[in-house]
């Protein structure tokens, strides 16, 4: 994305701070309301305020010297100023409540959309750098969207404190005002370059603290610490992160540094301003053209216009990039999710026909998958075969629904895959690949019950697939047997801590999730390959026995696939030979060539 979009024009602000609002008013409606009207009294009643003791100090200078009916306004005015200090101290609490409630309901919107957003997006975004640099930089503005709104309210604060001042200055004085708003406007600029500076270093280096942040996440994964010690990773890595948040934030620092004089320039220019302010007052009250309190009011209020800019700038500097990035995140959000049809499939296919598929991704010219023809019949037992980077995993994901093909089509009793409702489709399916999912944050039976949590728990059906998969033995010996937590960093009620289960034992889990599930068609992609093969033949002879399923594998143990009714054999994202076993043995082909190791040892 180029960098030049993010310097926004006051237009965008404007826009930008008016979807803010939209956004926020559709979380927490009463929201708006509160922050206008928290805005407007937190910027006028001090100068209300200060406007009264004002009045106070004169009428004290008054009786003072004599007049008999000051002392009485003296004290009307002590009251008023006292009673606008009690309304502000009750505004304050109620006012963080207000921010609280909003935050919470703002920050929890925001973040429910985006995940939502995110897991509905078109399959093969998941593998697209530039979605996934979109996405980045559309998640810093959710993640802090509750923040960013309240420094808009605090913007729109100290732009009313500052006309405020300004205006009250211009009643004593108009070319008062006129000093203060000639003395912002160095500040205003210096701030606004150095803001502009950070969201293009900002924008830039997005790809070195995405590196930085998996370095973290994989050096604080307690499964990765053996292997980082023992090939001596851990310095290299401690080193890497450490150059990376250098270019991230020391060249920021650097930048920031060669601005301290121009900042220092603009803070002595409105510091003279303020010093004239003051000298033409006390200039004026001692002509006796302006009565004693008038001092006050001008150093308290030329002091909250001044300071109102100031935070004016600093609050825009510190939304500028903020601002930036909601373009991302209405960029994000505008990405097409996948629907699909409202059709619902009502029942099992009697067969699953490949037409003529081809695929490749959205950003790339060279095909995946070539001319892929095939038909799996219901109960049928198939296995998919081929090198590493042959197109099997693509194949599968094509079946299942998450890839759409670039050509040809997926029939499922004739019927064009797209035309129905994948979801209606995935009932259907229940599918175990080589990157499962392990529940870290689960027992040992959730996990299994995960496989279908469309109905309560059924115990009988727990049992079964536990058995099927082969994990009673290991689940029985955890310290709470299945209602053990299986990650070593989670802990029960009674402090019993979980305990870590091995790649074997996690795969079995795995399995018997997948059995829980009890779905017609079973996927299978290398889900055993941390099994030993003896216990690996145990478990597809269950999945075999079951005449009624339909079950597609994936597999590099020839124990397994010999067993399949028809074996594809896919070269370079093309079916070259497919088969029963024993014919492409015959063969002597590229199914041959592929297990000729493994049918010498038999």
């Amino acid at each position: 994305m180029n960098n030049d979009k993010k310097k926004l024009t006051m237009r965008q602000y404007v826009v930008a701070i008016a979807q803010v609002a939209k956004l926020t008013y559709q979380a927490a409606p009463l929201a708006i309301v509160a922050k206008l009207i928290g805005s407007i009294v937190t910027a006028v009643l001090p100068i209300i305020t200060t406007y009264f003791a004002a009045l106070t100090t004169t009428a004290l200078a008054q009786a003072y010297a004599g007049d008999n009916t000051a002392g009485g306004r003296a004290i009307e005015y002590v009251l008023i100023t006292a009673g606008l200090g009690v309304v502000m101290i009750a505004w304050n609490s109620l006012e963080q409540y207000v921010n609280e409630l909003t935050r919470y309901k703002v920050e929890a919107s925001m973040n429910d959309r985006m995940y939502e957003r995110f897991l509905s997006l078109e399959f093969w975004r998941y593998d697209d750098k530039k979605t996934a640099d979109l996405f980045d930089k559309a998640k810093q503005f959710a993640n802090f969207f509750a923040y960013i709104f309240d420094r808009i309210a605090s913007v729109f604060t100290q732009l009313i404190t500052m006309m405020a001042g300004i205006v009250a200055l211009v009643l004593v004085s108009w070319w008062l005002g006129l000093i203060v708003i000639i003395a912002v406007i160095p500040s205003m600029l210096i701030q606004f370059k150095l803001s502009r500076k950070r969201t293009d270093h900002w924008n830039k280096n997005v790809e070195t603290r995405r590196t930085k942040n998996m370095i973290e996440w994989n050096i604080f994964e307690p499964q990765h610490i053996a292997e980082l010690r023992l090939y001596g990773m851990v310095r290299h890595l401690l080193d890497l992160r450490s150059k990376l948040r250098d270019i991230d934030e020391k060249q920021r620092i650097e930048f920031e540094r060669s601005y301290i004089l121009k900042r220092l320039g603009g803070d002595i220019f409105e510091t003279g301003a303020e010093i004239t302010a003051l000298l033409y007052t006390a200039l004026q009250i001692v002509a006796h053209l302006q009565p004693i309190g008038q001092f006050l009011y001008v150093q308290q209020i030329v002091s909250r216009a001044l300071g109102g800019a100031r935070s004016l700038v600093s609050q825009i500097s510190d939304i500028d990039q903020d601002m930036a990035n909601l373009f991302d995140y209405q960029e994000f959000m505008a990405l097409p999710i996948s629907l699909g049809s409202d059709k619902k499939l009502a029942a099992q296919p009697q067969s699953i026909v490949l037409n003529n598929i081809s695929f490749h991704y959205p950003h790339s010219k060279r095909r995946v998958l070539q001319d892929i023809s095939l038909t799996i019949q219901k109960s049928q037992h198939v296995a998919i075969v081929g090198e590493n980077g042959a197109g099997k995993s693509t194949l599968i994901k094509i079946i299942t629904g998450l890839y759409k093909p670039t050509q040809g089509r997926v029939l499922l009793d004739g019927v064009d895959l797209q035309s129905v409702s994948i979801m209606s489709w995935h009932k259907f399916l229940g599918v175990l690949q080589q990157d499962y999912l392990a529940y870290g944050f689960a027992t040992a039976k959730n996990n299994i019950y995960f496989g279908d949590t469309s109905r309560p728990l059924d115990e009988s059906r727990l049992d079964e697939a536990i058995n099927r998969a082969e994990a009673r033995s290991f689940l029985e010996k955890l310290p709470k047997g299945i209602d053990s937590y299986v990650y070593n960093w989670m802990e029960h009620a009674d402090g019993t801590k979980g305990e870590n289960l091995s790649g074997g034992q996690w795969q079995r889990l795995a399995l018997a999730r997948n059995f829980y599930r009890d779905s017609p068609i079973i996927i299978l992609d290398e889900p055993t390959s941390a099994i030993d093969a003896l216990a690996e033949s145990r478990i597809f002879k269950h999945l075999f026995e079951d005449t009624d399923r339909t079950v597609i594998t994936i597999s590099h143990r020839l124990t397994t696939v010999e067993r399949a009714d028809i074996i594809f054999m896919l070269q370079d994202g093309k079916i070259v030979e497919q088969g029963t076993h024993s014919e492409l043995v015959k063969k002597q082909g590229a199914y041959y060539t592929m297990f000729k190791s493994q049918l010498r040892g038999l």
